[in-house]
């Protein structure tokens, strides 16, 4: 069954933009090999980190969106791990929170649904209803009250 994971790696300041593609690349080939898919790559590009990792005060950030199984998944950190180039790197399954999020959302629509259908009103809200004036976009009291500086 395939998951939807997120890898991101920190790549040392001292490595050059070849030896991050190399990776990427490496990472891609045992992505395709083992049978899974890219959903989207994306070079963050270098950055100061939060805190000083051994004697690295910056890296580079690569973020690896991967459709496949766990095997991949436990491939690939086994790689990275053995690679002197990346810093820091960590993978999440983030399907099953999505799964979540669209069930509580099925969950609050059907029982909103019900309600409207017991007080006599059509299951889904209609254009216009529900609106009391404007629009909390057109409405922005949030700094109202606030001195100008901490605007």
């Amino acid at each position: 069954m395939a998951r939807r994971y997120e890898l991101v790696y920190i790549v040392s300041p001292d490595a050059t933009d070849e030896q991050v593609s190399d990776l990427h690349n490496q990472v891609e080939a045992i992505v395709q090999r083992m049978g899974g898919a890219f959903e989207k790559t994306e070079n963050w590009g270098r950055r100061r980190l939060a805190y000083e990792i051994g004697r690295h005060k910056e890296g580079t950030y690569v973020l690896e969106v991967i459709n496949g199984t766990g095997e991949i998944m436990k491939e690939i950190d086994r790689r990275l791990k053995v690679t002197d180039l990346v810093i820091r790197h960590l993978a999440v399954r983030v399907d099953e929170e999505q799964q979540v999020v669209e069930r509580s959302r099925t969950r609050r629509s059907e029982t909103s649904r019900r309600r409207r259908v017991a007080r006599g009103l059509p299951p889904d809200r209609q254009p216009g209803e529900g609106q009391r004036g404007e629009s909390e976009e057109e409405r922005d009291d949030r700094f109202e009250g606030l001195p100008e500086m901490e605007r």
